[in-house]
């Protein structure tokens, strides 16, 4: 029996129909969720995601600033504009779109943003807290997969979940997550990677297995055991004459093997993707709320 699809943008859609409400009653006690965006150079894939946090913002009633600037811009230039937004009050919210020219040094950036207004959630403040289990903002795509979970009746709670991939932007921080003793989570969690010698022997006990190894297709029918619930993250573009582009886009699963067997499966595109920037505009508002308790 093939896999109950898993729809990021049915989620999506929903989780923004809350924040709508949220951004209105919060607007109401006079605290304003506000996001500001930093794009360095005209990148477009960039261009395209801050395009589509900028229309994200637009639809749930929240401010949005997006400053541009040239792909020759000094590091320090940088530096000084995320000054400017964590001292500005009407941001509540920022975010420096990666990747960066290779003259900007990504690490320095990112620590340089306000702990409390890092609603990507990469800060090394809210690793740490995220660690420890204390609130913080959580990094985007891995928040998207427990909600995404959580909300299509898969509560990770006491299950086995295969988290395949290591990265420090989906695959640790998704396993500190569903590691906690927290609602959504309180999973088993093992992490693998290349360095396994059989990854097949970890994907078979899974549960809920997480793909997120940046390379097409490398989960096949033979790895996923029957029931299993399947959740990929990853994004590909595979060369494909047939089509205008040139490309199509696959995930880290060999999706319709694979969802013979699985019990519940993302598709690739409108999985995971569309809940990556659902959260960001989730921990802005979340962002909001706790500086405003500061004051």
């Amino acid at each position: 029996m093939a896999a109950k699809i898993i729809s990021g943008n049915e989620v999506a859609a929903e989780i923004r129909a809350e924040l709508k409400e949220r951004v209105a009653e919060l607007k109401e006690k006079g605290i304003f969720p506000g996001l500001g965006v930093v794009l360095v150079g005209e990148d477009p894939a960039s261009v395209s995601y801050v395009t589509s946090k900028a229309k994200g913002s637009q639809e749930i009633g929240m401010f949005e600033e997006t400053i541009r600037l040239p792909a020759d811009v000094a590091e320090d230039e940088v530096l000084k504009v995320i000054d400017n937004l964590n001292k500005d009050p009407k941001f509540t919210g920022i975010l420096v779109q990666l990747p960066l020219p290779e003259h900007i040094s990504v690490e320095k950036v990112i620590n340089y943003i306000s702990p409390e207004k890092d609603v990507d959630g990469f800060h090394p403040v809210n690793l740490g807290k995220l660690l420890r289990g204390e609130p913080c903002p959580l990094p985007c795509t891995p928040h998207g997969v427990q909600q995404l979970l959580v909300r299509s009746g898969n509560d990770p709670s006491g299950k086995h979940v295969v988290v395949c991939g290591r990265s420090n932007i989906v695959g640790k921080p998704l396993a500190a997550i569903l590691m906690q003793k927290a609602k959504g989570a309180n999973a088993v969690v093992t992490v693998v990677h290349t360095g396994a010698k059989d990854i097949s022997y970890y994907t078979k006990q899974a549960d809920i297995l997480v793909a997120a190894m940046g390379r097409p297709q490398a989960i096949t029918a033979d790895m996923v055991r029957e029931g299993t619930v399947v959740i990929d993250v990853g994004v590909n573009r595979i060369p494909d004459a047939s089509k205008k582009k040139g490309f199509r886009l696959a995930g880290d699963v060999d999706y319709g093997p694979v969802s013979e067997k699985a019990s519940f499966i993302t598709p690739v595109p409108g999985g995971v993707g569309p809940m990556t920037v659902t959260m960001l505009l989730y921990n802005t508002v979340e962002s909001a709320i706790r500086l405003s308790q500061q004051q």
